[in-house]
């Protein structure tokens, strides 16, 4: 059964949160060099990407700092164009992009919560 609207703030939490983990304490080039942990990002970052790009308009209009559209646009290159993917990018997205779309389901999860 596929996720449901509610399912997938919290798809979003928990793969961000592994995202996260997999660059916490690690420079650039010790990522770079870890070819299973950059694939690893890379998947979580499709997941992270699914999950926000199935989410309702209203729900992204509550969250501009977020740029949805390069969202979408990493995911279909993660599916279609994953040869060419660029470790500098999978970088920049998990430092810059990742951390507004955690607060955003923090945020989900907790109003749905109260």
């Amino acid at each position: 059964m596929p996720p449901s609207m509610e399912d997938r703030p919290l798809d979003i939490l928990r793969s961000t949160s592994r995202v996260l983990s997999l660059v916490e304490r690690r420079s650039f080039d010790e990522f770079s060099q870890d070819e299973v942990r950059g694939m690893a990002a890379e998947r979580y970052l499709e997941r992270v990407c699914e999950a926000a790009r199935k989410l309702p308009d209203e729900l992204k209009q509550e969250a501009t700092d977020i740029d949805w559209r390069k969202m979408t646009d990493f995911a279909n290159r993660l599916r279609h164009a994953y040869h060419a993917i660029d470790v500098e990018i999978v970088w920049d997205i998990i430092h810059h992009h990742v951390p507004p779309l955690r607060s955003f389901a923090e945020r989900r999860i907790g109003a749905a919560n109260s």
